[in-house]
C-alpha cells in the first residue's frame, strides 16, 4: 500500500497469521483498527483495494492499521475454514495487540466474519462495505456501525443487505452506481468513513 507499511507474521490457531501494517506517521496511533478482505476462494487477500482504502482511511483518521490475510492465503498458514475459523484468526490478531476496543472493519466475506468476531469482542465501532450477508451468516452489529453498499453491486444485491439491515433499524450508505468492488469509487468509500467518523 505504501513504502512505509510493514509486514509481520504472528501466533494463529492455525499457525502464522501474515499481516500488513500501517500507522499514522510522527504521532502515537489512537487505536486499532483491524480491516478483514473479501473471500480467500474468490481472490480475496489483504491486498485488496477496498480494504487497502479501508486501512489508508484509519491512518488518515489516527489509527494503527492491520490488515490480517485469512488462513490459507499469503504467508498465513492454515485451510479456509467457511468462516469460522477466520473469526478465531481476527481474534488472535486482537489478542496478540491487547486492543481492548478495536474498530472492526472488513469488505464482504470479511464484513461478514466481523460481525461474528462482534459478538465476543467490544468494538468501538464497526465499518461494513458490501457484507456478504448470503454467503456466510451474517449477526446483528451495534447501531452506529457505518454500513456502505454499491447500488448496483450484483455480487451481494442491495436488496440482501438492505433485508439483513432493516430488522435491525440500522440505516445503509448508498454509493450510487457502485459495484461490488467500488471500481472508480474509492475515494468516495473513504470519505465515507472519515466524513462519518468525524461526525461521532
Amino acid at each position: 500500500m505504501r513504502a512505509s507499511t510493514r509486514r509481520e507474521l504472528i501466533a494463529g490457531p492455525a499457525g502464522k497469521i501474515e499481516c500488513a501494517i500501517d500507522e499514522p506517521e510522527g504521532r502515537s496511533p489512537r487505536g486499532v483498527a483491524l480491516v478483514a478482505h473479501p473471500h480467500p476462494l474468490h481472490g480475496g487477500t489483504l491486498d485488496n483495494k477496498v480494504a487497502q482504502t479501508l486501512a489508508r482511511a484509519f491512518v488518515e483518521l489516527g489509527y494503527a492499521a492491520w490488515r490480517p490475510n485469512f488462513r490459507g492465503v499469503g504467508a498465513s498458514e492454515g485451510r479456509h475454514d467457511e468462516g469460522r475459523g477466520e473469526v478465531d484468526d481476527l481474534a488472535a490478531v486482537i489478542t496478540h495487540l491487547q486492543a481492548s476496543r478495536p474498530v472492526l472493519a472488513g469488505f464482504s466475506f470479511g464484513a461478514a466474519v466481523q460481525t461474528r468476531l462482534a459478538q465476543r469482542v467490544s468494538p468501538e465501532r464497526m465499518v461494513l462495505v458490501g457484507v456478504a450477508v448470503k454467503h456466510i451468516e451474517a449477526m446483528p452489529v451495534p447501531a452506529d456501525t457505518i454500513l456502505i453498499h454499491g447500488e448496483a453491486d450484483t455480487t451481494v444485491p442491495l436488496a440482501e443487505v438492505l433485508a439483513w439491515a432493516r430488522p435491525q433499524d440500522l440505516p445503509v450508505v448508498v454509493v450510487p452506481g457502485a459495484d461490488h468492488f467500488f471500481h472508480r469509487r474509492l475515494q468516495i468509500l473513504r470519505a465515507i468513513v472519515a466524513n462519518n467518523w468525524k461526525q461521532a
